[in-house]
């Protein structure tokens, strides 16, 4: 907007032309320059319609009333009263004309002709919205060609400005799960946004929780806002294109052949110059519309009959051996939405496709339907993971009871089993009551039952994260082969259940490997009923973070993200618990605490990999060690009512609840639990776990831990362990020249908040020897170590408002420019960004830091 009322004022171009695709905010961004420039310029409006494209002048009726029939249709003669008109106007207040075109794509050539004289002649200014396809008409096209209009392109908004949208529109916390789901449903698209963020808000699905915004179920696509918007988009085009719209969002992805045979080749090329479907680059080609949910919304508007009578037309052009994955999955759902009947193996074949792709209501529904008694406990296998995905695990474990015995001898039996005792732990079931019920089963049906004794001994071992006994395991179903009973399903499940068990054991490396060779083991296991990916991919990011890789595991969990979009939002709770981990070993608590609190939200309504105890352990712990009592104290209750969880975590999760009740209370009693902890044979057994925990003792205060640190760390692998050591003996040797040279080669290995405590204890020796100056410039090193880890008033009690007061990339840039000294002018021409645009955004930033002035933001900054 700033642009382009800078480029009609400055009077360097008497045309500017905005474009972009629909519902992008051509027609908003114009209507919101006219109104502002309205009191500067005689405003006037030209709407274009495709009605009015075939009628040679006819959007400029309003202005050419006086002109005869004959002079009507004479260029010149339209010319002249236009400009008439224009003069008329100037000379009531003395200003200039700026002509307003909106859908001037929907232009016709003599109109367009017009406004380019006037354009050229300097009569007036115009400003022309368009979309880029099919685009302007050729004589306004040419001035942009020969220089003489300023082009201004709007995109799709980015995932950034997406984020930017929901924080300042939503009072409260919006997690990136959110911000990811409203991206992909909209496509970046503002009218949609905007559609869903009222029907979802309206449904129920956008609700806010304990101040953070989070979806309890999918985008509706029969909301009434997205239902206007698809409703208005029809109006406006003629019924040959909306017929081949129904019939792609019906059908699709569908191939464009199919589409061309029925609606004609003319109209499949206008849809695709309109960006309203796009083409699959494969062969055969197929079409789609350019977003799901405005798909499902014309959908919605069909009525069965008339579905129908369409679904017929795209069999008799449609060849069924040619269909796969969604165009199959979609041609299924069609098929039972029009009441026909689908054979079972079709039906069983859909229901996967829709398992994998996510689609879990729909996965369910279809699954349901089979009939067939010898697919029904595949049936209902997939419906259970359905289920899972959902986190309805009563209902899910109801039908992986019935049907995990008959599958004993499919594929999917081991992966069947598994995801039977998953849904029972995660409604508090322990393990030993499941395994006695497999055995009974088992007995009582006189089967083998060998590989599921198997099977239940390895995650017992899990459980327990007996080392020894896992590996012993591992090797003997290596050395077993693929033609073993399992088969990779329990090689994977046992590589990945030891690779835990040598990262709790302060084997990091060795366990590394062992994650790795269960990583090896998935790609025969891909469309599997259980979560396999996500299994290993949890046990990979631990031995990371266990060595102190936090950029390792970093990548790890942005890769899956990047590369499992669906999945990502049903494990999103899962991995953002894992990240806030990291981000707390790291002792970037306020980032941990930004992380850690949607995803126990999102654990709360989903915990497939039954995280959600040891995740409000870690955020009970950061909430205490903020200072945020209110929240601390709802997290340790949320923690008490949970289930026993994964019983690998349970001794970190006792820990840091421990330690949390320290930091809250300050009585010593926090503090003498984790003390006793650490004498309990299973701390004994855990060299890495038992470290973390003596690293959680002395960061409460109790240097008599420090021999103990010492000795532990000898024995554990990996880069933190090292660095634990390095700080341990430093402090112990209390000299300030090693103590500054240990902080800071500390601070290079990226352990910042190690080297913070290296630095801390350097400033205390140096002081006490008399080395004031070297005293300070210790304490220096610290506050700027405290700096990057995100840390405030880290030396008096810290009210943490983390969830409420998160900035934008954009707004932190401004506020650290400002804080600097620099003027809204000055920092507009730093960050190219126009001076009200500056000051939007530090007024923003006024109300979430709950400050009133520039001059009170340095206070509630990081020093």
């Amino acid at each position: 907007m700033d642009r382009i009322c800078n480029l009609v004022r400055n009077g360097t171009s008497h045309a500017v032309f905005v474009m972009a695709g629909p519902g992008i905010g051509k027609s908003a961004v114009t209507d919101a320059v006219t109104e502002r420039l309205a009191g500067h310029l005689n405003v006037v409006r030209i709407h274009a319609s495709s009605a009015l494209s075939g009628v040679p002048f006819g959007v400029l009726t309003p202005y050419t009333g006086e002109l005869t029939a004959e002079e009507s249709v004479s260029p010149v003669a339209v010319l002249r009263s236009m400009w008439s008109y224009f003069e008329k106007l100037k000379a009531g207040n003395g200003s200039a004309v700026l002509l307003a075109v909106d859908d001037a794509h929907h232009l016709d050539e003599a109109s367009a002709g017009v406004l380019a004289e006037l354009i050229s002649a300097g009569w007036a200014t115009v400003l022309a919205a368009a979309r880029p396809r099919p685009g302007l008409p050729q004589p306004l096209e040419q001035l942009w060609y020969d220089g003489l209009a300023e082009r201004v392109d709007l995109r799709p908004l980015n995932r950034e400005q997406i984020e930017e949208v929901l924080a300042h529109v939503l009072d409260g916390t919006v997690p990136a799960a959110t911000v990811d789901a409203m991206w992909s449903a909209s496509s970046g698209n503002p009218r949609i946004l905007d559609a869903l963020l009222h029907d979802s808000a309206e449904a129920g699905v956008l609700a806010k929780r304990n101040g953070i915004w989070i979806l309890l179920g999918d985008l509706p696509a029969d909301g009434p806002r997205l239902a206007a918007v698809v409703a208005k988009d029809h109006l406006r085009r003629g019924p040959e294109e909306q017929e081949a719209l129904k019939l792609i969002a019906l059908a699709g992805p569908v191939g464009r052949k199919v589409i061309e045979d029925i609606s004609g080749a003319a109209v499949v090329r206008s849809l695709l110059d309109q960006q309203m479907i796009v083409e699959t680059p494969g062969v055969p080609a197929e079409l789609y519309l350019w977003n799901a949910l405005f798909a499902g919304a014309i959908r919605n508007t069909v009525s069965v009959s008339r579905s129908l009578q369409l679904l017929e037309k795209v069999k008799a052009h449609q060849d069924p051996g040619l269909l796969q994955g969604e165009g199959r999955l979609r041609s299924v759902e069609w098929a039972l939405e029009c009441g026909l009947r689908v054979g079972d193996d079709e039906l069983l074949a859909a229901a996967k496709v829709a398992l994998l792709a996510y689609r879990n209501h729909s996965a369910r529904s279809i699954a349901a339907k089979i009939r067939n008694p010898a697919l029904i406990p595949l049936a209902q296998a997939v419906q259970a993971r359905a289920l899972y995905n959902e986190g309805s695990y009563q209902e899910a474990a109801a039908l992986l009871d019935e049907c995990w015995l008959p599958l004993a001898g499919d594929p999917q039996g081991p992966a069947a089993l598994v995801l039977r005792v998953s849904a029972h732990q995660a409604n508090g079931r322990l393990l030993a009551d499941v395994a006695e019920d497999v055995e009974r089963a088992i007995a009582q049906f006189g089967q083998d039952g060998s590989w599921q004794a198997e099977l239940l001994q390895v995650l017992q071992l899990g459980a327990e994260v007996n080392v020894q006994a896992l590996g012993e395991e591992v090797d003997r179903i290596s050395k077993r082969g693929a033609a073993g009973s399992g088969g990779e399903p329990l090689r994977a499940l046992a590589e990945a259940l030891l690779a835990h068990a040598l990262a709790a054991a302060g084997r990091p490396v060795q366990g590394l490997d062992a994650a790795m060779m269960a990583a090896s083991e998935l790609p025969p296991l891909e469309g599997s009923l259980f979560f396999f990916p996500e299994f290993v991919l949890g046990r990979l990011v631990s031995n990371y973070l266990a060595m102190g890789e936090w950029e390792s595991a970093e990548r790890e969990l942005s890769g899956y993200a990047a590369g499992h979009g669906a999945g990502a939002a049903i494990f999103d709770g899962s991995l953002n618990v894992l990240r806030g981990y990291s981000l707390l070993r790291q002792g970037r608590m306020e980032r941990a605490y930004q992380v850690l609190l949607p995803a126990v939200e999102a654990l709360r309504l989903n915990d497939p990999l039954q995280l959600y105890r040891f995740g409000t352990a870690l955020g009970y712990y950061v909430a205490a060690r903020l200072g945020d009592a209110e929240q601390a104290r709802r997290l340790e209750q949320d923690h008490k009512d949970a289930f026993a969880g994964g019983p690998a975590h349970d001794l970190l999760a006792e820990a840091y609840v421990a330690a949390g009740a320290e930091y809250t209370a300050r009585d010593g009693k926090g503090l003498a639990a984790l003390q006793t902890l650490m004498t309990t044979t299973e701390a004994a057994a855990r060299a890495g776990n038992l470290l973390e925990v003596l690293a959680m003792c002395w960061d409460l205060g109790d240097p008599s831990v420090i021999p103990m640190v010492q000795t532990v760390a000898r024995g554990v692998e990996g880069r933190w362990a090292e660095a634990l050591l390095t700080l341990a003996t430093a402090w112990e040797n209390a000299d300030g020249d090693t103590l500054m040279a240990t902080a800071a080669s500390l601070e290079e290995a990226a352990f910042v908040n190690l080297a913070r405590e290296a630095y801390a204890r350097a400033s205390t020796v140096l002081e006490q020897a008399g080395e004031r100056r070297r005293s300070r410039q210790a304490v220096a090193q610290r506050e700027k170590c405290d700096h990057e880890l995100g840390e405030r008033f880290r030396e008096g009690r810290f009210i943490a408002a983390a969830p409420a007061v998160h900035l934008t990339r954009r707004e932190q840039d401004i506020v650290e420019l400002a804080v600097q000294g620099l003027t809204d002018r000055e920092i507009a021409q730093r960050l190219m960004v126009s001076v009200r645009t500056v000051e939007g955004h530090l007024y923003r930033t006024y109300v979430k830091l709950g400050v009133r002035s520039r001059d009170e933001l340095e206070t509630a900054l990081p020093k």
